[in-house]
């Protein structure tokens, strides 16, 4: 009998760590609606300590999901615990997830504490959170270069304190395979009362190692694996959700182990983190990249022709390929509308906006004769920037290129509401519209990614530009689309400094888990 396999998502903690990567409060709630959609175990939804933002965050997405298990990180302090307890507090099923570091660098370099104050502070953040809910994780920060026997008495300390799953994380991406399923095979044996709980693996990618260290530690006994979608997080990533669970699905000759993702919303969840986070997916990455199932030798041609398991283990269709059909054209209706939204899990904020997103759609429509699913995501992004950051909005846009001539860009935009006209030329029409807004915004941002993806196929597909800009340390990801790919660079660029000058901030204490 295969046993049950916990999938726990960790992209909106430590995904969202990327440079870049922070997401709003609204972004927060869509990605954790297609997590719930996709049938994750545990939603790992933010760290709640970490600032108001977070906070709330987490407290909306414990409210908004009933059928996922919704869980906030907290370092091993009572400040940290009662935050992540209150943030929780509405869900139908909360976790708290505490960790400590518990190698010799960490403690002595990081922490300044003893091997002794250290599994002291461990379990009393386990009995503090188990106040707080029944389900409580504890991470061994930089497992992976801990001391062995260290690690068996802080987890035999924590499990008899209520801890109810122990996470292994290699940290640093350090491990190989063989070495982190013998660790995880050894722990499990030697850590009293291991069988009553829940043991999780977590790894880092630096030496492109995560998946294959996590699928070790399933076979080694770990029944929870800590991934993300698209591998995205610190540094060189973690490890990809939808790589370990194809992998168990279609080697499950190997692993004794199912587990529920509906893995038809993996594709999906894809391309709705690489919208939000700006992101893009390589075109060869496993299961989600758009080469993935493409086949240009003709001999693998012929042979999928003949019979498709020839050169496919999966089916294009099983991890959402197929999902991007035609589902509204101009003529539908305003109720066609908002009922597409919702089953795509986008909730606009009161009839105001839906209106104004309706309005839009209906434009996009004139110019696009099919309105896929991404078209709709992509109008949801435009539409879901919060009226408190639209210090900046693009009004008017023209641009003139010519063969031998420099580009002439002219834009109206409002500036807090004032409506202000610049012009600027550049050496080509993208960048002098950026040029144009900065003689207006003199924002003294740097430019680090400028990227373009066509959102659906065809030459009258909406552009999806993304714009990261960094100042002062910040660094914000600014998204745009349209048909028009000048005009949508510039809404990108806006939509940058709108975030440069709201409020939004996201700030990480922690190190990495």
């Amino acid at each position: 009998m295969s046993q049950r396999l916990v999938i726990f998502d960790t992209t909106l903690r430590d995904g969202e760590q990327s440079p870049g990567a922070s997401m709003t409060r609204e972004e927060k709630l869509r990605v954790a609606r297609q997590l719930e959609r996709m049938r994750v175990d545990v939603i790992e939804a933010g760290f709640a300590a970490a600032s108001p933002g977070d906070f709330d965050a987490i407290h909306a997405i414990a409210e908004a999901i009933k059928d996922s298990t919704v869980c906030s990180l907290a370092r091993a302090n009572e400040n940290d615990i009662r935050r992540a307890g209150e943030a929780i507090r509405p869900a139908a099923s909360g976790r708290i997830h505490t960790f400590i570091a518990t190698s010799p660098i960490h403690m002595e370099k990081k922490l300044r504490m003893s091997p002794d104050q250290v599994v002291e502070a461990a379990v009393r953040a386990v009995k503090l959170a188990r106040e707080y809910t029944d389900d409580v994780e504890f991470s061994a920060e930089d497992a992976v270069r801990s001391d062995f026997d260290f690690l068996v008495r802080i987890f035999d300390a924590v499990i008899q304190a209520g801890a109810t799953t122990i996470n292994v994380p290699d940290t640093v991406g350090y491990s190989i395979p063989e070495v982190w399923g013998e660790r995880m095979r050894t722990l499990i044996e030697r850590v009293p009362g291991a069988d009553k709980v829940v043991w999780s693996t977590h790894c880092h990618n630096d030496l492109g190692m995560a998946v294959a260290n996590s699928l070790a530690a399933v076979l080694a006994g770990a029944r929870q694996v800590e991934c993300t979608i698209n591998g995205l997080g610190e540094r060189a990533g973690n490890a990809s959700l939808e790589e370990v669970v194809m992998a168990v699905k279609t080697r499950s000759d190997l692993f004794p182990v199912e587990t529920r993702i509906d893995t038809t919303q993996i594709v999906p969840a894809s391309k709705l983190i690489s919208q939000i986070t700006g992101y893009p997916v390589q075109p060869n990455k496993a299961i989600v990249g758009a080469n993935a199932f493409a086949h240009e030798s003709g001999i693998h041609q012929d042979g999928v022709l003949k019979h498709r398991e020839t050169y496919e283990i999966m089916r294009a269709q099983d991890v959402g390929w197929a999902q991007n059909k035609l589902v509204l054209g101009k003529h539908s209706g305003r109720n066609a509308f908002k009922t597409r939204l919702a089953e795509l899990g986008i909730e606009l904020a009161g009839d105001e906006a839906v209106n104004a997103a309706f309005s839009r759609f209906k434009e996009l429509a004139d110019k696009k004769h099919e309105i896929f699913d991404e078209d709709l995501q992509a109008l949801a992004s435009d539409e879901q920037v919060l009226a408190g950051q639209e210090h900046y909005k693009l009004v008017y846009s023209r641009v003139h290129s010519e063969t031998g001539e420099p580009p002439v860009a002219e834009l109206t935009f409002l500036v807090a509401g004032v409506e202000e006209r610049a012009m600027s030329t550049g050496s080509g029409p993208v960048d002098a519209s950026f040029r144009a807004i900065e003689s207006v915004a003199a924002s003294g941002a740097e430019l680090l990614l400028y990227s373009v993806n066509a959102i659906t196929t065809g030459t009258d597909a909406q552009g999806e530009v993304t714009v990261r800009l960094a100042k002062n340390g910040r660094v914000v990801n600014g998204a745009g689309a349209d048909t028009d790919i000048v005009i949508a660079s510039a809404k990108a660029y806006l939509n940058a400094l709108n975030k440069l000058h709201s409020s939004f901030e996201r700030v990480n204490p922690q190190g990495d888990v």
